[in-house]
């Protein structure tokens, strides 16, 4: 639905590395830290911390492992070699064992289905991808029509968003869902470790425990992925890297299920203390589910600033280069691969957010339309209201933005409402920030 997940990856090179490429890489930088380089030595040294001798090739090894995400020179190679495998299985037509009749391969977004299919998958594919990491989610049996005019009003770069054809897609979607929780058929579950994921994880985890299916379901959960770029979700990968996952799954546990539930019922609710408490316990059973939690705790207002985490991070970028502001696909892109700590928008939601900000009564950005349309080609300039805000001067709930709501939270400046103390990772009451 949102185009971070609705599409196979256009570049999955970063993914399928070639070791004699990593060795030609590990001489360069070892010629760079002989010939003095400073940031060929900083590079060395942020993985290798021996003083006794100089560097040799092996060093140089070890540090081109660490940086493509693995602990050793050893571990790369192993990885390297199973890859080449997964591929030559692919190419050999070999199949992956999940041909047991009825398998549904359960994933956020269309992103990995064809990927899935050129892996050698055969089981069926179901896609739950409404973004309910952004915007409202209410308690109620109404979630698809809140869920409908939402996205359809706020994702208008993206074509065909009727409020029909989206309530329609989320009504398949749900039905797709539900078949799978009261099915006999094993399910697998791919996901990654960000807010998106994890939150449609858990919806899939409690939709499963109300029906009280606990046999045949399986979990594929993804933090990261050796390669030459940062890992932000599994829609980044090639077939033989899939495939490579597939050894990866493991049951899903009750414990699994239970935190599921509670996560689904917390997020609905208007007080977001329950969902709180959950991030700081750790969430055992599913490890990456708090630090996602905590993120998208992060996007209610900052206790200190009334900004939310993705609008601080976007209005320090701005502030970076004040003579020539950057256009809004541009701040996507670094947002994504640089200055946020756990990607999670696509970028059609953070157009949203975008426009968000400046509709407010005293906007602290201005977007400048490109000539030919395209709404990533805007220019985003930062507003002088919005300078007073990153200098700690004003509160940005005091510029009066539109009323929000993430989760079951209602942010409404003229009202008490939640923020998020960034520093203590909890949440804080406060009162009126315009009157």
């Amino acid at each position: 639905m949102t185009d971070r997940r609705s599409a196979p990856a256009a570049r999955p090179e970063p993914f399928l590395l070639d070791l004699d490429q990593q060795r030609r890489r590990a001489r360069d930088l070892l010629r760079a830290v002989r010939a003095g380089e400073p940031a060929a030595r900083a590079r060395l040294h942020r993985h290798w911390h021996r003083t006794d001798r100089p560097a040799v090739l092996a060093d140089a090894l070890h540090v081109i492992a660490r940086e493509l995400g693995l602990a050793s020179w050893s571990t790369l190679k192993t990885h390297v070699a199973a890859l080449d495998a997964a591929e030559a299985a692919i190419a050999r037509a070999y199949p992956v064992a999940d041909e047991e009749p009825g398998t549904v391969h359960l994933r956020c977004g269309s992103d990995i289905r064809d990927g899935l299919h050129l892996a050698g998958f055969r089981g069926d594919f179901l896609e739950v991808s409404d973004p309910i990491c952004h915007g409202p989610v209410p308690e109620g049996d109404d979630l698809i029509r809140v869920r409908a005019r939402f996205i359809a009003g706020s994702y208008q770069s993206l074509p065909g968003l009727t409020v029909a054809a989206v309530t329609e897609k989320l009504t398949r979607e749900a039905a797709g869902l539900a078949a799978a929780a009261t099915g006999i058929g094993p399910v697998v579950i791919w996901m990654e470790h960000d807010p998106y994921d994890q939150l449609i994880l858990a919806r899939c985890l409690a939709a499963f425990a109300a029906a009280g299916r606990m046999d045949g379901l399986q979990l594929i959960l993804r933090h990261g992925f050796p390669g030459r770029a940062r890992f932000i979700g599994l829609g980044q990968l090639p077939p033989p890297a899939l495939r490579l996952l597939w050894a990866d799954r493991r049951p899903v546990t009750p414990a699994m299920l239970g935190l599921g539930q509670a996560v689904w019922a917390a997020l609905r609710r208007p007080d977001p203390r329950d969902l709180a408490a959950i991030a700081a316990g750790g969430t055992p059973a599913l490890p990456q589910m708090a630090p996602a939690l905590r993120r998208y705790l992060a996007e209610l207002p900052g206790l200190a600033d009334g900004l939310s985490l993705t609008e601080r991070l976007t209005l320090e970028m701005i502030a970076e280069t004040p003579a020539a502001p950057p256009t809004a696909g541009r701040l996507f892109g670094r947002l994504m691969r640089e200055t946020d700590p756990l990607p999670w928008l696509g970028d059609a939601m953070y157009l949203a957010i975008l426009h968000q900000l400046a509709q407010a009564r005293d906007p602290a950005i201005r977007l400048v339309g490109a000539a030919d349309g395209d709404p990533y080609r805007a220019i985003v300039a930062l507003t002088d209201a919005g300078r007073a805000v990153l200098a700690g001067r004003r509160d940005a709930l005091s510029l009066a933005p539109p009323t929000r709501q993430i989760g079951g939270v209602q942010i409404d400046p003229a009202a008490r409402h939640w923020r998020w103390d960034r520093d203590a990772e909890w949440i804080v009451e406060t009162g009126p920030a315009i009157g």
